[in-house]
């Protein structure tokens, strides 16, 4: 799977098992942005303070949704969660992942 697959591609699957698990969505938009519009019940943890909220995230020991504007920061946001050992997949942009859910 390449990059734009992973980033782009349909997810559909992965998406359903994650929320399946009882996944938490967390939107790493900015606040601004996610006071803009957001998938109900989303956690709004921006990617530039995500690193400080990895043990919040671990306590809620589910798997994790991240979602953002257009995929590119939830893709980085997935990344920095699994290798912190939390279950995580990149949803993408946060209106196309609310259709999907």
């Amino acid at each position: 799977m390449g990059l734009l697959d992973f980033l782009f591609g349909d997810k559909s699957n992965t998406i359903n098992e994650f929320k399946d698990k009882g996944a938490v969505i967390i939107d790493v938009r900015t606040p601004g942005e996610f006071q803009q519009g957001a998938i109900p019940g989303s956690k709004n943890i921006p990617l530039q303070t995500l690193n400080t909220k990895i043990a919040y995230i671990k306590k809620l020991n589910k798997p994790v949704i991240t979602c953002c504007a257009s995929g590119m920061r939830s893709a980085n946001a997935a990344s920095i969660l699994n290798r912190n050992n939390i279950e995580a997949t990149n949803g993408g942009g946060w209106q196309s992942l609310q259709r999907k859910l």
